[in-house]
């Protein structure tokens, strides 16, 4: 197994986390012992984020003192691995759905390098006094101004680094994805330096990842 970024592995096609809590899985992943390590296998088809790494990912934002607001957080399974990485950082999931909420919460009380939130990502201004410094901006929200949103919590918490998955079937249904990739990437290089951008199919269809300097 060999590691590709800070605190993240790789064996043939597949990408591993170090277990923060070893004996203990998430999602029902497979976990691999070696030594005295314990590895989570990382499931590209259940996070974009191992999606991106696995179409050609070149430069990774994260460390293990990462501190991270991930917008669209669910019930945690991408925000899990973070928190393998992330291991002296901390991670903030804002969640507006109840149910993933409240299996985020019961994560977090197993992982204290997590703080769940409940709230709506296009209002930034009710979670600002939660939400410290913090160094890079995640999002999975899959509605038709994913991208203001992600302009927004920009604007309000100046991260050094950002990241958006874009759904391009929930900004048009009509428009083929790759215009409105385009029109995505034009929008965003008025004010921001992007460093990637992967389609992610066969992982996830229609989606496109796109990393970012601030």
């Amino acid at each position: 197994m060999k590691e590709i970024f800070e605190g993240v592995y790789r064996e043939e096609n597949k990408i591993f986390t170090k277990n923060l809590i070893p004996g203990k899985s998430v999602y029902g992943e497979k976990i691999i012992k070696i030594g005295k390590d314990e590895f989570r296998a990382w499931n590209s088809y259940r996070s974009k984020m191992c999606a991106f790494i696995l179409k050609g990912m070149k430069f990774f934002p994260l460390n293990k003192k990462s501190r991270i607001l991930y917008l669209g957080v669910a019930n945690g399974t991408t925000a899990s691995h973070f928190s393998d990485i992330a291991n002296d950082g901390i991670i903030y999931g804002v969640e507006i759905a109840f149910k993933p909420m409240k299996k985020f919460v019961k994560l977090c009380q197993e992982r204290n390098n997590m703080i769940p939130i409940m709230g709506n990502a296009n209002k930034p201004e009710e979670y600002e006094k939660i939400v410290d410094e913090i160094d890079f901006l995640y999002q999975d929200i899959a509605q038709k101004n994913q991208i203001e949103i992600f302009l927004k919590n920009i604007d309000k918490f100046s991260p050094e680094y950002g990241m958006i998955m874009i759904k391009a079937r929930s900004i048009d249904m009509a428009m083929k994805p790759k215009k409105i990739f385009e029109k995505v990437r034009k929008k965003i290089e008025e004010n921001h330096e992007i460093i990637e951008m992967i389609e992610l199919s066969p992982y996830a269809k229609d989606h496109v990842a796109i990393s970012l300097k601030i």
